[in-house]
């Protein structure tokens, strides 16, 4: 998982900003890019990402292709990264626990409401014979649930009654104006999604992008920002 740090771009996407598409110089993008390259010793292929639930399968052919669009890919490939773009969306970073494929999701609440997490983890088990519960999850860096302020139709999203909520995925906060929002836990609607499909091994999620500034972007923070990357990778042999 990157962090801002170590990068080449300007403000206000210093450092280490991998969007294209957030108004940075594309010469410095493509350094940043070359940077996290060099770093994880794998070859990223970048998605064009859209908020939605589809996966696909990646290989060394897509390294220097056309960003495919997609919202999470999965490899069984050596050397090729799968990655997603996040400033704020949870990143979901999965692995076979014998080490023979790999996946990453992006997984903000419209793609995880969507299936997102799901369609993943069907196609790494099609493609591998596996079952979830020969998958570990990690969860990365994102908005955390004491700054993830929704409507009603977040919780609908989730089926989740907005009169009735779970207490421990949507804290109620009225605004002084009176209307009803609440508090998400998106690590926490992430980890259900993951433990109801089967997966029993799920860490991180521990990290709030918003907080922790130095750290990390957040387009609920500051609006104009980067991207960071989270990228998981089979080495060789």
């Amino acid at each position: 998982m990157s962090e801002r740090d170590g990068g080449v771009s300007a403000m206000p996407w210093h450092n280490l900003n991998v969007g294209t598409a957030v108004g940075d110089l594309p010469s410095a993008v493509a350094e940043n890019r070359r940077r996290v390259a060099a770093a994880i010793g794998g070859r990223p292929v970048w998605l064009r990402q859209v908020h939605g639930a589809r996966v696909v399968r990646i290989g060394v052919d897509d390294v220097d292709g056309e960003p495919l669009e997609a919202d999470a890919a999965w490899t069984d490939q050596a050397g090729v990264a799968c990655t997603v773009q996040v400033a704020d969306c949870l990143p979901v970073l999965l692995a076979t626990r014998d080490g023979r494929a790999v996946a990453a999701a992006h997984a903000g609440w419209r793609g995880l409401a969507a299936g997102v997490l799901q369609a993943t983890l069907a196609a790494m088990c099609r493609g591998t014979g596996k079952t979830p519960g020969d998958v570990v999850a990690w969860l990365g860096p994102c908005i955390g649930p004491r700054q993830f302020e929704v409507g009603a139709d977040v919780l609908r999203a989730f089926t989740a009654d907005p009169g009735h909520p779970d207490p421990a995925r949507f804290v109620s906060r009225l605004r002084p104006d009176g209307e009803a929002r609440w508090l998400a836990n998106l690590p926490g609607l992430a980890s259900d999604v993951l433990r109801e499909a089967g997966v029993v091994q799920i860490d991180g999620g521990r990290w709030c992008t918003v907080e922790e500034s130095s750290r990390f972007f957040s387009f609920r923070r500051d609006g104009r920002t980067g991207r960071l990357v989270a990228a998981v990778w089979r080495h060789r042999g």
